[in-house]
C-alpha cells in the first residue's frame, strides 16, 4: 500500500503533515495514545498523529472479525455523552474512535489495525477476544484481548503492555523539558523480571520458566510495535533491549 510523505487533515488544517519516523514516543493527537516510529508530524507546530490515525475519515467503515455482526464507523470524538472504553485495550477513549452503533463497540484506531497473527521472528503469536489463560503481566483473565503463543501458554493483555508502556515512559519523561528529550537516545524501558516476577516461587521449574521467559521476550517486542501503531521490523529493533537488559 503506498504511504504518501505529505498529507493535509481536516482536524489541522493550517499545516500539511509530513511522516516522519521516530524513536522518541510521541502523543497522537487524534486518539491520544501513546505511539513510536512512522507518524505524521506538524513542521510547524506540536502537532503528531498515527499512521493509523491520519488515514481514517468520518466516511471510513471498517469490520473487525471479531464483532461478525458489527460495522465501525470513524469518529473524531467519541459519540455521546457517557464515558466510552476501547474493546481491545479497555482504556479510555478520548478521541478518534472506530464505533459501532448497533452494538455500542468502541476500538482505538491503532487498536482497531492490530495484525491477527504476529511473528516474533521465531514464534507465531496469535490475537484473542479472550483469554483462555491467566496474563503472564497481571496474572489474571479479565477482558481486552490479548496476545498468545501458538502453544497457548503464554498469554498477554493488550492492555498490560499499554501500561508497562505508560509507567516506564512517565518515569523517563516526567517533568523534562521537551528539548532535553528530543536530544535524548531513546530507548523503550526495560521490563526484566517482569515475567520472573508473575512466576513468583517457581524457579524451582527452571528450564520450562526460562523457555517461557524467552519466548516472551520476543513476544513482547512484536506486541509493543502493533500496539504502538508500527508494527514493522524497524520498531522490532528498537525494542529489542525490552526484556533482555
Amino acid at each position: 500500500m503506498k504511504i504518501d510523505k505529505e498529507i493535509s487533515h481536516p482536524i489541522h488544517p493550517l499545516h500539511k503533515l509530513k511522516l516522519e519516523y521516530t524513536e522518541i514516543p510521541f502523543n497522537c493527537d487524534g486518539c491520544k495514545e501513546a505511539g513510536i516510529g512512522l507518524k505524521y508530524k506538524c513542521q510547524q507546530c506540536e502537532f503528531d498523529l498515527h499512521k493509523a490515525c491520519a488515514v481514517a475519515h468520518p466516511s471510513s467503515i471498517i469490520h473487525h472479525p471479531f464483532y461478525e455482526k458489527c460495522e465501525f464507523q470513524f469518529h473524531y470524538n467519541p459519540p455521546g455523552a457517557a464515558r466510552r472504553i476501547c474493546d481491545a485495550c479497555r482504556k479510555d477513549v478520548l478521541g478518534f474512535v472506530y464505533h459501532c452503533k448497533r452494538c455500542g463497540f468502541d476500538l482505538h484506531p491503532c487498536c482497531a489495525n492490530l495484525p491477527q497473527v504476529l511473528n516474533d521472528g521465531e514464534y507465531n503469536l496469535y490475537l484473542c477476544l479472550n483469554l483462555s489463560s491467566s496474563c503472564h503481566r497481571c496474572g489474571g483473565k479479565g477482558h481486552g484481548w490479548s496476545y498468545r503463543s501458538h502453544c497457548k501458554t503464554y498469554h498477554l493483555h493488550v492492555s498490560c503492555v499499554k501500561e508497562l508502556l505508560v509507567e516506564n515512559w512517565q518515569a523517563m519523561y516526567l517533568n523534562v523539558d521537551k528539548n532535553k528529550v528530543r536530544e535524548m537516545q531513546t530507548r523503550i524501558p526495560s521490563l526484566k523480571g517482569t515475567l520472573k516476577n508473575y512466576h513468583g516461587h517457581g524457579a524451582g521449574r527452571g528450564g520450562k520458566v526460562s523457555k517461557c521467559c524467552q519466548i516472551a521476550g520476543g513476544a513482547v517486542r512484536v506486541i509493543v510495535s502493533a500496539i504502538l501503531g508500527d508494527p514493522t521490523a524497524i520498531i522490532a529493533a528498537v525494542v529489542g533491549g525490552f526484556i533482555s537488559k
